[in-house]
């Protein structure tokens, strides 16, 4: 394909071109196709699934003992309900759920003092889906025991200051969507601002800032490539800026998956302290769990930062779409939003009179629940409870694995993949331990320069369009990556998820993209004997 034709498709979202070199490479048989341009991961979290279909039967059950009719079935009756759901496991103790549940339900006891009752029955009611998810915003508790994983994976076990109020959504996507939309429904972003992306950055925090719903204006934050993807002090700078009204990173990063330093963190936590009291800061902590001793932004500032978490990779469920939103309860948001002129306030009174009798004192997170079905709706609000139980489940999974084996399994099956990968293409393996290894960006014609020299690089940069180079995997080698320029990673850089594919198709993989490289070199001699 020629440049001019490139060129057509470098103007597409690198998730809608990866469609197209999908096809490219199918031309050659898609059993040929290696396809490590999505992240979704290929392994499945069985414990905590196997005790929700048990626990799903326990619930049926329940609502059997007070049928409706021959083929209808009941709402579950809460009392004795813990007493007949021990009696359940006790029959089936054979089972590894079986033995989970146990323990789940002994450390919401004693560690969290929730009523064994209470929590019971919530969860049996929840499973069997029957009614609207009261409170809409997350199962009351539901939500704490996904506060207290949250409290372990992201603030290292302490939430400074208090609590966040947590807003389950249908996974991250939904959350972002739900978090963009109520900053401008509220007054607190309007067209034109200024907003600061930490860059590269997963591309709809790209592109949705261009949406005309936004037109936002964007201020890279940059990782530097040569010091292991990290933000340096004069980009941090940036922020003092009064015209920055928000900072969205996703951390670690996506694509190059790497944690912020502490020093990082507290760099950034002292500008908002002593210099930002106003910046809104956004993280995205997605692949946080995969990396050791991490700590969320929302741990160092917790009063200016919206969290958003999905537990979609760390527990192999991106079709269960399982997300939250997190708000300290005495964030800058809140206050902001009573600091707003009159007449702003007045409209955003009458917007949520409907659903609330105090609406000038509604928190954001609870606006951005009304927002969420366009607030006519609200009635309707929430995730659904099914999905709550799955995601409580994930979470006392983690909480009483003290040693932390599902992790360490987790983390192995990236890391592994990405020493494979470098192994094969003949890199350098990097030793970072802030590395999530969930995805890799290999800059190729920082590659080239070293392999090659500098002559070929500028070359390689100058003779071809920056998606090239997975252009030509695609249809070459049949194998499809990222364009990391997408990504606002540099250009001509690919992203590689390590999480889709089997681990002998890593060393596919790397040797691919040496011998595309070499491929390249070949031509370049041949063009400037």
């Amino acid at each position: 394909m020629s440049r001019r034709q490139e060129k057509k498709y470098e103007a597409l979202s690198p998730f809608e071109l990866k469609n197209k070199l999908i096809s490219m490479a199918e031309t050659r048989g898609e059993k040929m196709m290696l396809n490590a341009g999505r992240g979704n991961p290929n392994w499945v979290t069985m414990v905590p699934r196997r005790a929700f279909f048990l626990f799903g039967q326990f619930a049926v059950d329940e609502s059997e003992r007070l049928k409706h009719r021959t083929r209808l079935g009941n709402k579950p009756e809460k009392k004795g309900i813990k007493k007949r759901f021990l009696q359940f496991l006790k029959k089936r103790d054979r089972l590894e759920e079986a033995r989970f549940l146990k323990k789940a339900y002994n450390y919401v006891l004693t560690k969290l003092k929730i009523n064994g009752n209470a929590f019971i029955f919530e969860l049996t009611d929840a499973i069997l889906g029957d009614h609207y998810p009261t409170p809409d915003r997350m199962l009351s508790i539901c939500e704490q025991i996904v506060h207290k994983y949250l409290e372990q994976e992201m603030f290292k076990g302490k939430v400074p200051g208090g609590k966040f109020d947590l807003f389950a959504t249908e996974g991250g996507t939904a959350a972002m969507d739900y978090i963009f939309n109520s900053l401008m429904e509220n007054g607190l972003t309007h067209k034109g601002d200024k907003i600061a992306l930490g860059t590269p950055i997963f591309t709809p925090y790209l592109e949705i800032p261009r949406l005309s719903d936004y037109r936002f204006v964007e201020l890279e934050i940059e990782q530097d490539e040569n010091d292991d993807w990290q933000y340096p002090d004069r980009e941090i700078a940036k922020l003092e800026d009064p015209a920055v009204k928000a900072f969205f990173l996703v951390h670690p990063s996506n694509p190059t998956s790497v944690a912020m330093h502490q020093r990082s963190l507290r760099k950034v936590a002292d500008l908002v302290k002593r210099r930002r009291p106003d910046l809104v800061l956004l993280t995205d902590d997605v692949y946080g769990t995969f990396v050791n001793d991490f700590k969320s932004l929302a741990a160092m500032a917790p009063y200016n930062t919206i969290l958003v978490y999905s537990f979609s990779k760390y527990f192999g469920a991106t079709g269960w779409r399982l997300g939250v939103i997190g708000l300290h309860e005495s964030n800058i948001l809140d206050k902001m939003i009573k600091k707003l002129p009159v007449e702003v306030r007045k409209q955003l009174h009458q917007r949520y009179s409907t659903v609330e009798l105090d609406p000038d004192n509604m928190k954001l997170i609870d606006r951005m629940v009304a927002d969420s079905r366009s607030v006519a709706l609200h009635h309707t609000a929430g995730l659904s409870t099914p999905q709550q139980v799955q995601m409580v489940f994930f979470s006392l999974y983690c909480l009483i694995d003290k040693k932390g084996s599902y992790k360490q399994e987790a983390q192995s099956i990236v890391k592994e993949r990405f020493e494979t990968l470098y192994k094969a293409a003949g890199l350098t393996l990097p030793e970072n331990r802030y590395d999530a290894h969930y995805y890799t960006t290999v800059d190729i014609p920082s590659l080239a320069k070293q392999r090659y020299g500098t002559d070929f690089a500028n070359w390689l940069v100058s003779e071809h369009e920056p998606i090239d180079f997975v252009w030509q995997l695609a249809e070459q080698k049949q194998v499809v990556l990222m364009d990391g320029g997408g990504f606002a990673a540099p250009n001509m850089s690919v992203r590689v998820s390590l999480a889709n594919l089997p681990d002998e198709a890593y060393a596919k993989i790397g040797h691919a993209i040496s011998d595309l490289l070499n491929d390249y070199h070949r031509r370049y001699r041949r063009e400037n004997r």
